[in-house]
């Protein structure tokens, strides 16, 4: 959904360039990200006219309701059958968003992604920042032992998973309707907005709590809302774009990437310094060296010569002076 001041010539490209400034200015930037980041890879988002809630379930139940904490415990054969069909997507790969977010972070300033989603393709990309609230389908786990599972395992099984070592059931790591969110990733994500100097809200209707809510957090208005349907918080932005993610990231975040020293290459370069750095050290000190030796064996030739003249001179002296007084 576009704005009527996206219509005008021009608009697009003077909001991009005005992001693009943003980004260049910042110093500390967040990304706060919903499903509609995830939508050019593949995946459905849920509110969408496409939605996962606007889809048949193919079962007598609401998606809206089988995802929920309520409806795993009472009906975990349907759960598992609609959780494999509409919420698992192993096959998908980042997009133009993820990548270009990354970049974003190998620059120096993007400090933390926030993510809803629970692909793992922020991580896939590359990221190392990603706070994940919803957790993840590619973490799974057994209710009473806690042995973990991949997601293949979750995939291969037929109908509801069970554990290996003791036969409990094996639940996804992630967040459902009716389930509270972990504390430390609340808290991270808090405290980066916080520090934040830019915050980049993107492919999110923000009607999904407490992620909704977590603008607030900003010490400044610098906030800049990228998603194709409108937001509560649009008006109070200082930017709002109507556009893909996709498109708009890659386009304003730069594709230069600076090449990071390793140690291995360190090591070497001291090394060669110091190889470097010893010929010279040696060459004086053989030049001293012999400097010295030349100086010693003058001395010394200077002393061997000069004690048998003295020698010679008193024993010559010596016995004639004898012989005349005799």
């Amino acid at each position: 959904m576009e704005t009527r001041l996206d219509r005008y010539e021009g608009a697009r490209e003077k909001k991009l360039a005005q992001l693009k400034q943003l980004i260049k200015e910042s110093k500390y930037v967040v990304f706060l990200g919903g499903a509609g980041v995830s939508t050019e890879s593949g995946i459905p988002d849920f509110r969408s006219g496409e939605g996962i809630f606007n889809q048949e379930s193919g079962l007598s139940y609401r998606p809206v309701d089988i995802i929920s904490h309520s409806f795993f415990e009472a009906h975990p054969e349907e759960f598992y059958d609609f959780y494999r069909r509409k919420l698992c997507y192993p096959k998908a790969r980042p997009n133009k968003a993820h990548r270009a977010l990354v970049r974003l972070e190998k620059q120096g300033k993007l400090k933390a992604t926030i993510t809803q989603n629970i692909d793992n393709l922020h991580q896939m990309a590359g990221s190392t920042t990603t706070i994940e609230l919803h957790g993840s389908v590619f973490r799974n786990y057994c209710i009473d032992c806690k042995e973990k599972y991949d997601l293949n395992f979750i995939l291969k099984s037929k109908g509801v998973p069970r554990c290996k070592k003791c036969g409990g059931i094996v639940r996804p790591d992630v967040v459902l309707y009716e389930e509270h969110l972990e504390h430390e990733n609340i808290d991270n994500a808090v405290k980066a907005i916080k520090r934040a100097d830019l915050l980049i809200i993107g492919g999110t209707s923000l009607t999904v709590y407490p992620a909704a809510t977590f603008a607030q957090f900003l010490k400044s208005d610098r906030v800049v809302i990228i998603n194709k349907s409108s937001t509560y918080l649009d008006l109070q932005a200082m930017l709002t774009i109507h556009d893909s993610i996709g498109d708009v990231l890659d386009t304003v975040i730069s594709k230069y990437i600076p090449r990071k020293k390793t140690a291995a290459k360190s090591t070497a370069k001291t090394k060669s310094a110091a190889t470097k750095a010893k010929p010279k050290t040696t060459a004086k000190s053989k030049t001293t060296t012999a400097a010295k030796a030349k100086t010693t064996t003058s001395k010394a030739k200077t002393t061997s010569s000069a004690k048998p003249k003295t020698t010679t001179k008193s024993k010559s002296s010596a016995k004639p002076k004898k012989k005349e007084k005799e």
